[in-house]
């Protein structure tokens, strides 16, 4: 089960991942049609990323990936069955830097839990982000669950550009301002 729902009659061997955090939709565009054999979900919470992601994967004939509009984490949570995604990306997430917001923050102890919960033996979560405060609440999470996870190096995207780490719009951006970049991959223990 997993993909099965959001792609019906689908192969449930093929591999399922999902993007939280879509924006524009840049990666799945250019990660699904790279891997075309690998069934993509993306999840996207602010309306117009959401609408706009949504007919750009229209517009390039994305077979491979599908688009929800709601919070990730009651996805992860309430839908998805266990050990049904072979990655997670969570790419460029909201920081949310203010002490009273960090609550809001995507990587949390109760969501790395869920995330080895979802994840297939060996699944992966890969992490990326500009934002040293962020990076630093990822090291210190992390820390915390070397049961659950192994780290290791990130490795680019087969869709990434010359250059780039990811390739999501949020990238180029930062890019160009000058920011440095963080990511890692956490490989998930256990059978």
């Amino acid at each position: 089960m997993g993909a099965e729902l959001f792609f019906p009659g689908r192969d449930p061997a093929r591999p399922f991942e999902l993007e939280i955090g879509s924006g524009k939709g840049t990666f799945l565009v250019q990660e699904a049609a790279a891997r075309r054999d690998t069934d993509f979900l993306g999840i996207e919470y602010a309306g117009e990323f959401f609408r706009y992601a949504a007919d750009r994967l229209r517009r390039n004939g994305m077979d491979n990936v599908r688009l929800l509009y709601m919070d990730a984490m009651e996805l992860v949570r309430h839908w998805l069955p266990d050990g049904c995604l072979r990655v997670v990306h969570l790419y460029f997430s909201d920081p949310w830097p203010k002490s009273r917001h960090h609550k809001r923050r995507v990587v949390q102890m109760e969501s790395l839990r869920e995330f080895h919960r979802v994840l297939q033996p060996r699944g992966e979560l890969h992490l990326v982000t500009d934002h040293p405060e962020l990076w630093a609440w990822y090291e210190e999470h992390v820390a915390k669950v070397t049961d659950l996870f192994e780290r290791r190096a990130f490795e680019r995207p087969q869709s990434a550009g010359e250059g780039e780490v990811v390739g999501t719009n949020f990238e180029r951006k930062y890019r160009r301002e000058g920011r440095p970049f963080h990511a890692m991959t956490l490989v998930r223990r256990g059978a």
